[in-house]
């Protein structure tokens, strides 16, 4: 009877069924915006990676498939490093990076300057640190390509690089649990002539749904906007009346423009062309009854400091400026070959005599001379000559 259950669908009840078959798993179609979400995000990504590399960085040719964190260990090489990212706002759930540990070590090496070929030494908590922060931007660039394709904000958690075996991964740090659904998009990975591998991004089943569901509301949305309202057609005109169309019509000759009638000049109307007085097309000539201009040399104002200026005129204004003052004791000239023998107790003869006067500088300007008192048990100098102002500009 075809209303009897097989021996094969009883004991899927009574197993409580298949689990894959309790999943609903992703179409092709699905997939195919998977990849597409991903070959845009991971463009950006790798321009951010170029600029962090100096080298030239290409990510292409996504794959998405379905596994789990066993298989996944199964098809990788052990070690690799995998960036534990999340999306915080936006979309939640998890975000991770796969990569192997050759090219982490490439990557790292031309972030620290080197040509990436030092790649013998084993991986530090250094190398794991710099995977990290280029992990962090070239994922932000893809947020904000992500953000512009969803129509919403997308943002992320600082990343965590691990590196250990997939196998010996702590699942629960992760947020995952045993046999969950995956979804895996895999790209190819070229960094110049120095890596030629593939970089992976594994999300949950639940993140997977959540991007799809998101590109296809803001894709609706956006179809939305862009159908334009029909234009409303012009009316159509209103029927004129037909003017009768007469039976037969003589035709009318064309008549001929009217000719311009020529007329002779009355008898005596000539007149003989008059010739043009004399200097004409000439230049004119400067009549003689003009005035004379009266021009008079330029008298330039006297500019010598000495005679024209006054000091103390505007003082005032300019007495609250402070200035450095300093005392020279002295100079001399030394080689740099005496200058590095100098030590304590070397004496430094000057180019200044026992008792004569010293110079007092105002920002570097001389503008007194005075000799060494003691104040107080403090040095001090008493101005023994001003120099005059006439002077004193003149050292300026």
């Amino acid at each position: 009877m075809p209303d009897m259950l097989s021996q094969e669908e009883i004991d899927a009840l009574l197993s409580g069924g298949d689990e894959e078959s309790a999943v609903t798993l992703l179409s092709d179609d699905d997939k195919d915006i998977l990849g597409e979400i991903g070959n845009i995000s991971m463009g950006t990504a790798a321009t951010t990676l170029f600029t962090l590399l100096g080298q030239k960085v290409t990510i292409t040719t996504p794959r998405v498939s379905e596994t789990d964190m066993e298989q996944l260990s199964n098809d990788l090489i052990d070690p690799c490093v995998l960036i534990n990212i999340k999306y915080i706002e936006g979309i939640q759930g998890l975000n991770m990076l796969v990569l192997h540990e050759k090219d982490v070590k490439i990557i790292t090496d031309l972030m620290m300057g080197g040509d990436g070929t030092n790649i013998a030494e084993d991986l530090t908590d250094l190398h794991l640190s710099a995977i990290s922060e280029a992990m962090n931007q070239m994922i932000g660039s893809s947020s904000t390509s992500l953000s512009e394709m969803l129509a919403k904000k997308i943002d992320i958690s600082p990343p965590e690089a691990i590196y250990e075996s997939i196998s010996d991964i702590d699942l629960t740090i992760l947020g995952l649990t045993p046999g969950e659904h995956l979804v895996k998009t895999s790209f190819n990975l070229t960094v110049g002539d120095l890596i030629d591998s593939e970089i992976m991004q594994i999300l949950p089943l639940d993140v997977s749904r959540q991007l799809v569901d998101s590109l296809m509301s803001a894709s609706g949305a956006m179809a939305v906007d862009t159908i334009d309202e029909p234009e409303p057609q012009p009316a159509p005109p209103e029927p004129q009346p037909m003017m009768q169309q007469p039976m037969y019509q003589q035709p009318q000759m064309q008549q001929a423009p009217p000719q311009m009638a020529y007329q002779m000049p009355p008898q005596g109307a000539y007149q003989q062309p008059q010739m043009p007085p004399p200097g004409y097309g000439q230049p004119m000539q400067q009549p003689a009854y003009q005035n004379p201009v009266n021009v008079q040399a330029f008298q330039y104002e006297n500019f010598d400091a000495s005679q024209g200026m006054s000091f103390g005129a505007d003082i005032g204004l300019i007495k609250d400026v402070p200035l450095e003052i300093t005392v020279e004791l002295g100079r001399t000239s030394k080689q740099i070959s005496e200058i590095l023998d100098f030590g304590v107790g070397t004496v430094i003869e000057l180019d200044r005599l026992v008792g004569e006067s010293l110079d007092i500088l105002a920002n570097g300007k001389k503008i007194a001379k005075g000799e060494v008192v003691v104040v107080d048990e403090n040095y001090g100098i008493r101005i023994t000559d001003i120099i005059v102002p006439e002077k004193r500009m003149n050292n300026m």
